[in-house]
């Protein structure tokens, strides 16, 4: 095999990778905005959960208070 040919198969290859690379690349990027929709999906709900649980805790100490059931300090 002559210079020139062995130039040009070695330049063949690094194409070759090159446009693997460059696929991987997207789908990498593809992935990581997946991720990053879901990440702030998940968030809201942490958010509005937070939200929930204290509404539910506001509203059974409202409700203890009112009962006229104090729980004894020993408790």
């Amino acid at each position: 095999m002559s210079g020139q040919q062995e130039t040009l198969r070695r330049l063949e290859e690094l194409e070759s990778q090159l446009a693997f690379q460059d696929a991987l690349h997207q789908q990498l990027n593809e992935v990581v905005a997946r991720q990053d929709r879901e990440l702030g999906r998940l968030q809201q709900q942490v958010q509005e959960l937070s939200r929930r649980l204290k509404e539910v805790g506001d509203a059974m100490a409202g409700a203890t208070a009112g009962s006229g059931e104090e729980i004894p300090p020993h408790y």
